[in-house]
């Protein structure tokens, strides 16, 4: 349990999104912070915005805030600990006012995020904030009571610049590129609609830190609360799993204070993009190039799929041939390392993570961590040979039928949309890539076209583990 009093300082950190990411990674920092420095000012109030979130309410309140977070290893070594570093949780529908005014009270020093790529509400047509979606757009109204995180945020920045309080920190650590640059556009965009002197306060004083966020979590398995109660005793609402390892790469840009986060193993930079990139393009994009090959083949587990032979020689050859020849020098890391860490990561069979997770919402996925690894490639010169044989894969798996002829569940916001255009791409191979938005205009490049056609001609005619032994037979 901790050893910290949890209670002698009002909260430093506000966290729009507590999930399972949230509780296994930035919430375990703090925790050991904590522990290292009882008096120090940083607890977290974590903040639900949508309905789904009264599940999370209803698992931390009866248990004071404290969960457990189990770490499995690959050798069968399992870790079990209680996090205390959340001390409150607030529903925003219940009482969005008591919220505004936990975020524009002066110890409220850094609100953090992790809201998912799709929280940050980028139309999907235009790529610019959307101003008109209807939740934004009943946050914009005079006088209206603020139900977004948008909304939120900014009307507590607001009365903080009324009461000449500092500005607090707005921190993303959801996994996309610029995270922080992201945040920076999205919340002054939302302001300068509703209070254009507020939005360049904003410019002016709120900082947005960049971060790189890395530890696989996967969704909270049934059996889990049975297996820690009956290994510790401890009777726990909603537990987390992870793996072991862990990586926090955050920008050193904070605008009122911070926390001594690199005493507690968090990488305190000057630019994280490097950092980013790497993740991006050799652990993200590494998932998708796993996931529908791995479907196809009739896998459900990540581990095990990453164990196939033909899927490990996929994996690294697309991330030594293809992935980090599109990535700038990353200082202090071996890439190969990396790489040989990232396979082991993805064959740990005690994590027990799905190749449904992996397969979610591709849409937002493709085209932030696969797609600009294509585009750079082309514009280089390179083959695109793996990524492309990835996309495929993709438009395969999106037909919503396996190999068997079995429905194929697609999670993804767009499926409607996306499934017909995979069906239609076996007459028209440019139907799905020729989705601008989502691909840009790799549909009218010649090379990655000759790739993709080939891998999904193959996928259909032969099966994945037939295309996967012609495509990887010479990879090293």
């Amino acid at each position: 349990m901790p050893r910290y009093a949890r209670r002698d300082h009002p909260c430093g950190i506000v966290h729009f999104g507590v999930g399972g990411f949230h509780r296994a990674h930035q919430a375990m920092y703090v925790d050991r912070l904590l522990g290292r420095g009882p008096d120090m000012p940083w607890t977290i109030c974590g903040v639900g915005v949508l309905p789904g979130d009264k599940r999370m309410r209803d698992a931390l309140a009866p248990q004071d805030g404290l969960y457990t977070l189990t770490l499995k290893h690959p050798d069968g070594q399992v870790e079990t600990s209680v996090i205390g570093s959340i001390v409150d949780y607030l529903f925003a529908p219940d009482d969005p006012e008591k919220v505004i005014e936990t975020l524009a009270a002066p110890t409220t020093r850094i609100v953090s995020l992790t809201v998912t790529e799709g929280g940050y509400n980028i139309s999907s047509s235009t790529g610019e904030f959307d101003l008109h979606a209807p939740d934004v757009e009943a946050d914009l109204a005079p006088n209206a009571i603020p139900r977004t995180t948008f909304g939120l945020i900014t009307e507590a920045l607001h009365r903080r610049r009324e009461r000449g309080i500092d500005s607090f920190t707005v921190m993303s650590c959801d996994n996309i590129p610029g995270n922080g640059h992201m945040a920076r556009r999205v919340f002054t965009e939302f302001a300068r609609a509703k209070d254009p002197d507020l939005a360049t306060w904003m410019e002016l004083h709120t900082r947005f830190p960049n971060s790189m966020v890395d530890r696989i979590t996967p969704a909270t398995p049934a059996e889990l609360a049975h297996e820690v109660a009956a290994r510790t005793g401890l009777i726990d609402r909603w537990p987390v799993v992870a793996e072991p390892f862990t990586q926090w790469v955050l920008e050193d840009d904070f605008a009122d204070g911070r926390p001594p986060f690199e005493d507690v193993g968090v990488q305190m930079v000057a630019d994280v993009a490097p950092y980013e990139l790497m993740k991006l393009r050799l652990l993200n994009a590494g998932h998708q190039t796993l996931c529908y090959f791995g479907y196809l083949m009739g896998y459900r587990l990540v581990d095990e799929a990453a164990r196939d032979p033909l899927l490990e020689k996929l994996l690294r050859a697309y991330m030594q041939q293809e992935g980090r020849l599109t990535l700038p020098a990353v200082p202090g890391v071996d890439v190969d390392d990396y790489i040989d860490t990232l396979l082991e990561r993805f064959s740990n069979p005690a994590i027990g993570d799905t190749i449904a997770r992996l397969c979610a919402e591709s849409s937002d996925r493709i085209p932030q961590w696969l797609v600009p690894v294509i585009v750079e490639r082309l514009r280089d010169g390179g083959s695109v040979t793996f990524s492309a044989a990835v996309v495929a894969s993709w438009t395969r798996y999106a037909e919503g039928l396996d190999e068997q002829g079995e429905p194929i569940e697609v999670v993804d916001q767009r499926s409607e949309m996306l499934s017909p255009l995979a069906r239609d791409s076996q007459q028209d191979p440019r139907a799905f890539v020729g989705v601008t938005d989502l691909f840009g205009d790799l549909a009218d490049d010649a090379t990655f076209m000759e790739s993709y056609t080939w891998a999904l001609s193959s996928l259909r005619e032969r099966g994945a583990r037939e295309t996967l032994v012609e495509l990887v037979g010479g990879a090293s």
